[in-house]
């Protein structure tokens, strides 16, 4: 039995035992809130608690690869530099060559656009089951949500590191306009920027295309996918577009108007064409 106060001298009676449950501060002093309430609102905070849990566990499961990006040491990933996670206990030259391959990436990225404004966190794996683990799959790698990268073995090259960082570097300056860019170009971008020697000549060519740009190019994600799972020269496609649109418009600097014209309101074809 929980009593809510003392009584007052002169004022009898008004003071009372509290029925059985939580006292609760009110305007007039402390109340006594019913057992029933009590457990009601107990109910609710445990269920909501529940809930969150589920959450959480629902994203880690269906999207290991954003779960992983928020929480490397969760699934075992330790820190080697600046934004930068790998495997525990990699020897020594496995750490200073994942090191100096980030750098070189980093180094193309700046180049390119004149410095950085994004700073993606990157998971690396040296071996194929951390990579699935970390929501990998059969590429190489994976700019996640443009906000960060996820390596496998055979992505640790400056090519694969500094192609992925351009997406996000690309949509950090774009923002909210990132949506009006199609696929086929951000990733043509990504190629020019990685100077992938797959995909483009060396920059000493005239003409660095390997392919022409025939035909139209993947415009939506899911377009992309499809498109590049059924014939991988897509990129070189969209590459040479993205180079001989360069090469006519300014060179890189091209890109850093078509990245203000965007967030000005304009539309990327009335800049680029269709």
């Amino acid at each position: 039995m929980n009593w809510i106060k003392r009584p007052r001298a002169g004022r009898p009676g008004r003071d009372r035992p509290a029925a059985s449950g939580t006292l609760r501060r009110g305007r007039r002093g402390w109340k006594a809130v019913p057992a029933a309430l009590a457990r009601r609102w107990k109910a609710v905070l445990a269920g909501l608690v529940a809930l969150v849990a589920a959450a959480v566990a629902g994203v880690a499961l269906a999207f290991p690869a954003v779960a992983a990006t928020t929480c490397p040491g969760c699934y075992g990933l330790e820190r080697l530099g600046p934004d930068l996670y790998t495997e525990a206990d990699l020897p020594a030259g496995q750490r200073r060559r994942m090191a100096e391959v980030v750098q070189e990436a980093d180094r193309r990225v700046r180049d390119f656009y004149g410095g950085r404004t994004s700073a993606p966190r990157i998971l690396a794996c040296v071996t194929e089951d951390c990579y699935r683990r970390i929501g990998g799959g059969r590429e190489r790698g994976v700019a996640v949500l443009n906000r960060a990268v996820i390596l496998s073995p055979r992505g640790v090259d400056p090519v694969i590191v500094s192609h992925e960082m351009s997406h996000v570097e690309l949509h950090e300056r774009l923002g909210s306009a990132g949506g009006r860019v199609p696929q086929w170009f951000d990733e043509g971008l990504a190629v020019v920027v990685s100077a992938d020697p797959r995909y483009l000549l060396p920059e000493t060519a005239a003409d660095r295309c390997r392919v022409g740009p025939e035909g139209p190019l993947p415009a939506t994600l899911e377009q992309w996918l499809r498109a590049a799972g059924a014939d991988e020269q897509v990129y070189a496609r969209s590459a040479c577009r993205v180079h001989r649109w360069m090469a006519a418009d300014g060179g890189k600097a091209a890109v850093a108007g078509l990245i203000e014209r965007l967030a000005a309101g304009e539309e990327f074809t009335a800049i680029v064409g269709g």
